[in-house]
């Protein structure tokens, strides 16, 4: 799974979010400042999110956004679709292309020979079971790739905001430092 700077960032911003008292609302100039983001993309980022009800956008010169939800009820998942990710899509892309493309050269390979004019196949039976023992161990990582898929995004559609917060004080009670914000 490779996780794309648009998700890290919108992550990392939710979960400022939740860490601030009261919950917001912060401007996008603070969000930036604290997490070392561009403020112009997160900006665009914190829109898609508003769209997809994760945050609010409160006007005026105390306005910002703050979250539309409580910390326990934003999931990973859901911040990572709003901004248009997608774990199934992003999963493994080299190893499924590389059997795709393999398995379509294997079936070309196959069609070309196996059968003449006449309907006669011309392929020997050793070069017929390579060729489906090829193509039944491309099914079979297809298959154990569209399986770590789904768990994945299983994970990430069960892991809140919450749960990061709590991973995160942790860490830092791990390096002795101390925060006073709650979830």
């Amino acid at each position: 799974m490779k996780l794309t700077t648009r998700g890290r960032y919108s992550v990392k911003a939710l979960l400022d979010l939740s860490l601030q008292p009261g919950y917001g609302p912060t401007s996008v100039q603070s969000i930036a400042q604290r997490q070392a983001l561009p403020a112009p993309y997160l900006e665009k980022l914190l829109i898609a999110m508003r769209q997809a009800g994760l945050v609010a956008s409160v006007r005026g010169a105390q306005g910002g956004y703050r979250l539309a939800k409580k910390p326990g009820q934003i999931f990973v998942g859901d911040i990572l679709a709003a901004v248009g990710e997608s774990i199934t899509e992003d999963a493994n892309p080299a190893i499924t292309d590389a059997i795709s493309l393999r398995e379509r050269s294997a079936n070309d390979a196959v069609r070309s020979r196996s059968v003449d004019s006449v309907g006669n196949t011309n392929l020997s039976p050793k070069e017929l079971e390579i060729g489906e023992s090829a193509l039944a161990a491309d099914w079979v990582m297809i298959s154990l790739w569209q399986r770590l898929q789904t768990k994945m995004q299983a994970a990430v559609d069960s892991i809140s905001l919450a749960d990061l917060y709590y991973d995160a004080r942790s860490w830092q009670a791990a390096q002795g430092e101390e925060s006073n914000y709650t979830v």
